[in-house]
């Protein structure tokens, strides 16, 4: 074991708690003055807890290094879904995606129901908030929040697309796993050379280029490291139309999603390099985190299970925030975080801001997250809360409750519910004893919690 990653054991289990190197900076609370700052969210698909550098993992990854070292490291943030669609739904809304009517994948067969699914004109987007906040909003990478015209992100607040809408594509040819054609500019399909994650980033240095005398929201969902296992120097194995093997013909995977992942920090570090050649990294918010935990080829080491469950390796990953001045440098939280903080986090953070004219009024509904600016920028305690995970009702049955550092677990058994089961996470981590016998009061508690939460959202049981 490493030294990091001894010292990082050690801080993970203490649930509920925070540390940090320095005191915040002067200044460093909601209400100082200064400019809206601008906003950059990256989200990487199906990275693991245990797979980059930050977090002891076996990649060396040094961009988010440098995130650690110069801002925030969460210990215990977790993606509100265990899938892909679900946790961007739940980050674009605030909102457990349930509501939005997303508890599952967005397939792109158009065979399967939910292929017809998406986000709604009814739902309030972190983007749309922005804009009318007078933002600059672009995003460029992986959408799969609909596939239908209505879903596009453009007529979700974002000003800018580049990218594709389905679940995964080549890297190299573009093609998704029904053998269609999947990059676009905006609403329309528009062909483009080049390796995926390269264009992601060359997109973003566009837009910070273009907008940097103005706050902009710039999201970035990579597909890296989501199959089909590619790096840049691998070949393109998708052709529309064509027969293909959708995880990619490379027989070395450990090795192309050790490659994905690097050239995904290397794009990373493009971008931050960026806001400092631009003057502007003092007044920008970077925050990194996955839509849910690895699937085989990664890790999510020191924990269990893998990207579809509701063990702690399906949804605790990676999250580091970094804000120069604001958020002090060097930084490490174990508070119980989700991706549906975000945007009840940077709202409040940006204010009222100036609305363009005919920008009109939004309402916000309720959000289920909570703003973590408090320990973003003080190091504070949050109250304790609850957090939830539910089937869709698709592929498998089963469900998850966290309150403080007990974990509820539901997990799928030949297809069905299995028993609950119950895990201290302060004292197993990786949630090998079960007692659910010896604290059967605690238990029904929390089954009585998901079904309320069931019941409020709207989940299928």
């Amino acid at each position: 074991m490493t030294e990091r990653t001894g010292r990082y054991l050690a801080l993970i289990s203490l649930a509920g708690t925070v540390t940090f190197a320095a005191a915040p900076p002067a200044g460093a609370q909601e209400g100082a003055a200064g400019p809206p700052p601008n906003i950059v969210v990256i989200m990487a698909d199906d990275l693991g807890y245990g797979d980059i550098s930050p977090y002891g993992g076996w990649i060396d990854t040094p961009r988010l290094d440098r995130m650690a070292e110069e801002g925030m490291r969460f210990l215990d943030f977790h993606s509100s879904g265990n899938v892909c669609s679900p946790t961007r739904a739940g980050l674009m809304t605030g909102r457990y995606q349930q509501r939005a009517g997303i508890p599952g994948v967005l397939f792109a067969n158009p065979a399967r129901p939910s292929h017809d699914d998406g986000i709604e004109a009814g739902e309030v987007t972190l983007a749309e908030a922005l804009r009318a906040r007078g933002y600059a909003t672009g995003v460029f990478g992986k959408w799969h929040l609909g596939y239908r015209a209505r879903f596009n992100p453009v007529r979700h607040g974002f000003d800018e697309f580049r990218g594709f809408v389905s679940g995964n594509i080549d890297y190299h040819s573009h093609v998704d796993t029904m053998g269609r054609a999947d990059w676009w500019r905006d609403g329309e399909l528009s062909a483009e050379e080049g390796y995926a994650t390269h264009l992601v980033t060359e997109h973003a240095l566009r837009f910070i280029d273009r907008n940097r005398d103005r706050p902009f929201f710039l999201y970035l969902p990579h597909h890296a490291p989501h199959y089909p296992f590619q790096g840049p120097a691998d070949p393109a194995d998708r052709a529309v139309g064509g027969d293909f093997d959708p995880r990619g013909s490379v027989a070395n995977r450990r090795r192309a999603y050790r490659d994905m992942v690097r050239e995904m920090d290397a794009g990373i570090g493009e971008v931050l390099d960026a806001l400092d050649a631009h003057g502007i990294a003092d007044r920008t918010l970077v925050w990194f985190f996955s839509d849910n935990g690895a699937a085989q080829w990664g890790s999510n080491a020191p924990l269990r299970g893998l990207k579809a469950t509701d063990w702690e390796g399906g949804h605790r990953v990676p999250s580091i925030a970094v804000w120069p001045g604001r958020i002090p440098a060097g930084t490490e939280s174990a508070q119980l975080a989700s991706t549906l903080d975000v945007m009840p986090t940077l709202l409040p953070l940006v204010g009222s801001g100036e609305a363009p004219q005919g920008a009109g009024t939004l309402e916000l509904p309720p959000f289920d997250g909570v703003d973590l600016s408090p320990v973003l920028l003080r190091q504070e305690a949050l109250a304790r809360r609850q957090l939830f995970w539910g089937a869709d009702g698709t592929f498998w049955n089963g469900a998850a409750v966290r309150d403080g550092p007990w974990k509820l677990l539901i997990d799928r058994h030949d297809g069905t519910p299995g028993p609950p089961m119950l895990f201290n996470l302060a004292d197993d981590l990786g949630e090998q004893e079960d007692l659910a016998a010896v604290h059967p009061d605690r238990v029904e508690r929390m089954l009585a919690a998901l079904d309320e939460w069931r019941t409020d959202v709207g989940a299928i049981r």
